[in-house]
């Protein structure tokens, strides 16, 4: 039966889009190089290089997210890493896309304190924008940050 595939190309749960950009020149994109992100209880990561767009999941089953954001991180040499923590508050929606398919979350930044760095004192990121709170598909960028 039609109902028994999910059809590629449906929409599921959409990842964080997050661009960089230069904090000196503010309207400039800026490549990450050897950007490792890993949640803090996973062993393993995701790593980025030489990007200026990247896609972060989020979690589906609370409405917190924990990264660390890992300047030089992707490397072999662990001695240059700059550890940012980045820490996302939402909400979720589960919507019903078919039987086949099941559901997909949604989520809603919060209106206060939707993305908080943590201040460490040696923070490789300057500042973190929010361009768009609801993060419903991939076709548009949800946060903004500045390095």
């Amino acid at each position: 039966e039609k109902d028994d595939i999910c059809p590629e190309g449906t929409s599921v749960t959409p990842q964080l889009i997050i661009e960089f950009y230069n904090a000196a020149t503010p309207t400039v994109l800026k490549n990450v190089t050897n950007l490792g992100i890993i949640e803090p209880a996973a062993l393993v990561g995701i790593a980025f290089n030489e990007v200026s767009k990247i896609e972060v999941p989020l979690k589906t089953t609370t409405d917190i997210t924990t990264l660390h954001f890992i300047q030089n991180g992707s490397d072999t040499v662990t001695t240059n890493d700059n550890i940012d923590v980045i820490t996302f508050n939402y909400q979720r929606v589960d919507k019903y896309v078919s039987r086949a398919c099941g559901f997909k979350t949604l989520f809603y930044l919060n209106v206060t304190n939707p993305v908080v760095l943590t201040a460490d004192g040696s923070n490789w990121i300057q500042n973190i924008v929010v361009t768009q709170p609801n993060i419903e598909n991939e076709n548009e960028v949800h946060v903004k940050i500045y390095f």
